[in-house]
Order: C-alpha cells, then sequence, then structure tokens
C-alpha cells in the first residue's frame, strides 16, 4: 500500500531538485568557457574559478629559485616574517614615478628546516638587466624564493608582428612564473612556434573603449587575440597566479599555457578565471584591433562559431628602448 506524501518529504523533494539545477547550471558556465577558448589542436584543462588579488597588492616569488645580484640590503641583517613581505620591502625602493627601481629582485629563506638559523633572511637586491636576471640556483634542493620587481616604465616588453610591435607591461610581482617564461622568450633570437591563429573583432557588442552595450550579446565574436606561446617545446605547465576581471588589454594564459589570449574588450562575465601576467599599453591597442580585422574562416566548435585566421600571425618578443 502507498504512503501520503507528507512536509518532510516534500521538502527532501524540493532540496534534491535545488541541487540538479545547481549542477547544471555550474556545468553550463563550465562548458561556455571551456568552448570559448578551446585551442585548434586540444581541449582546454578544466579551468578553476579563483578570486584572484586585487591590483597592486599582490606581492609573490618563485620557490625554489635563488637570484644573484648586487645587494642593496643584506639578508643577515634584515629579517622579516613571509617572502610577501621581502617582496614589499623591495617594491618600497621603486619610486613609482618611472626609472628604475633601487631594488628590483628579492631573495627570501622561509623554509624553516632548510634554513636553519637563515630562517627569515631577506636579500634585497638590484640586477644590472632587470629582464636577464642573474639566476645563481633553481630546483627542489634550493631552499630559497625569489622575484622581481618592475618600477613603472621598467618591465615593457614588445610582442613584434608583422602589423607592429605590440608592447605590454609585465606583471612580475602578481604572475611571477609567467613573467619568468616571458623573459625566457624575449632571450631567444626566434619564437618558433609563437604566432596568434585566433582572431575575433568587438562586433556590435563592445564600443571604442571595450564597454559592452546593454542588452547585446558577450559573442560571437568574443574580442579577443588568441594564440601560442612555445618555442622548440620548452613550456611547462605554469601554475594559476594573478586573475582579475579581464580588461581590454589583458594578456592571460588559457588554462595552464601556452596557450594565450589578448582581450580587445572587458569580460567581467568569465570573472577571475584566467590568470593575467601583463597588459598591452593603450597606445597600441589599434595593432591588434587590425588584426582582429584580418580574413578569418568559421570553425565550430562545439556548435560555437569561431573565427580562425586564414594565415596565422607570427610573433616574436623584443626588447623596448625606455
Amino acid at each position: 500500500m502507498g504512503r501520503r506524501q507528507n512536509d518532510s518529504d516534500f521538502g527532501r523533494f524540493a532540496l534534491l531538485a535545488l541541487l540538479f539545477i545547481g549542477t547544471i547550471s555550474c556545468s553550463a558556465v563550465y562548458i561556455f568557457l571551456t568552448v570559448v577558448f578551446s585551442p585548434v589542436n586540444e581541449s582546454l584543462p578544466s579551468v578553476e574559478e579563483v578570486e584572484g588579488p586585487k591590483e597592486g597588492q599582490c606581492c609573490s616569488g618563485i620557490e625554489h629559485l635563488e637570484l644573484w645580484g648586487d645587494a642593496v640590503k643584506w639578508g643577515s641583517e634584515f629579517m622579516l616574517n613571509s617572502s610577501e613581505e621581502c617582496c614589499m620591502a623591495c617594491k618600497r625602493m621603486c619610486t613609482g614615478e618611472g626609472g628604475s627601481c633601487l631594488c628590483n629582485s628579492w631573495v627570501y629563506c622561509g623554509d624553516r628546516e632548510a634554513c636553519g638559523p637563515r630562517f627569515g633572511e631577506c636579500w634585497l637586491k638590484k640586477q644590472k638587466d632587470a629582464l636577464n636576471p642573474d639566476r645563481r640556483a633553481s630546483g627542489d634542493l634550493v631552499m630559497w624564493t625569489s622575484g622581481f620587481v618592475f618600477d613603472k616604465d621598467e618591465g615593457i616588453v614588445g610582442m613584434e608582428t608583422d602589423y607592429g610591435i605590440v608592447r605590454i607591461k609585465l606583471f612580475p610581482e602578481c604572475a611571477p612564473h609567467s613573467v619568468a617564461y616571458i623573459l625566457e622568450l624575449l632571450a631567444l633570437p626566434h619564437c618558433a612556434g609563437c604566432q596568434i591563429h585566433r582572431a575575433e573583432s568587438r562586433g556590435n557588442f563592445w564600443d571604442l573603449e571595450g564597454n559592452h552595450i546593454k542588452k547585446t550579446p558577450c559573442g560571437p565574436p568574443y574580442a579577443l587575440i588568441q594564440g601560442i606561446l612555445d618555442s622548440y617545446g620548452m613550456f611547462k605547465d605554469i601554475p594559476k597566479e594573478y586573475c582579475p576581471i579581464i580588461r581590454r588589454g589583458s594578456v592571460a594564459w588559457v588554462g595552464s599555457g601556452p596557450e594565450f589570449f589578448i582581450s580587445l574588450a572587458g569580460h567581467e562575465e568569465w570573472r577571475n578565471s584566467y590568470t593575467v601576467f601583463g597588459n598591452v599599453l593603450s597606445e597600441d591597442m589599434e595593432i591588434l584591433e587590425k588584426i582582429s580585422q584580418l580574413p578569418t574562416k568559421s570553425e565550430i566548435w562545439n556548435n560555437i562559431k569561431m573565427s580562425i585566421l586564414e594565415n596565422p600571425v607570427s610573433l616574436r618578443f623584443r626588447r623596448m628602448n625606455t
């Protein structure tokens, strides 16, 4: 004999229904982000949603790396509680008004067991070449954590294309692993395999400043330039780093790389999903706008229309005179 459904049963059924709806919604968001940035030859790794630090507040380094250089403050006489404090001490030696920082790199001993009596030492250093730091040692046996600091007009590299040089301001304090890799590419005479293969304009959905126009969709087109930064297979997955809201000019990894994209517009709908390691100088955005207008062919990825360049645009990094 059946039994009548009571209020407790109803509550349980309602809870199950809400959980089911929530699961479907999360799945839909994940699928959308994966489709938007699916590389041409491989599927995207899963994208975790993380809350990034507020701009100007992040200060981090690379573990198991020791940078060399002239000491401007000796660690044996300067003990701090964390690598973040060491990084901030270096940043405070930058005027913020352009020019060269008095300190452009730092080294901290934060492993209590490995460092022993040197635990807490913070060495503030001055690299002779900020874009080619002197690496003394790296690897799991290295007890030091190191990082870079650039002043306002420092840390700008050029991404050279056939349509002009796009200058990018790097964020070493917020995305040190990413910036260290870009500096490796900068040291190469060529960047074989580095290219832009996807170009989508702002269409009628974003204005000239990259602001989304109300009551319009967020693509396609998705207002972005996408490509790959891997030369001779030297790329290694980069951990999740600084993940702010994507703005016009943001340079970010797709997942853990080496696919990357530069946004031509603000994408608040993507929230804090992508590691941003630099920003294009505003006056150079017109070069990317030009690339977004190049001939493309339509491809359908997971029922989403994508614009793939008929002729990929080769690129390499170069130093800029500041």
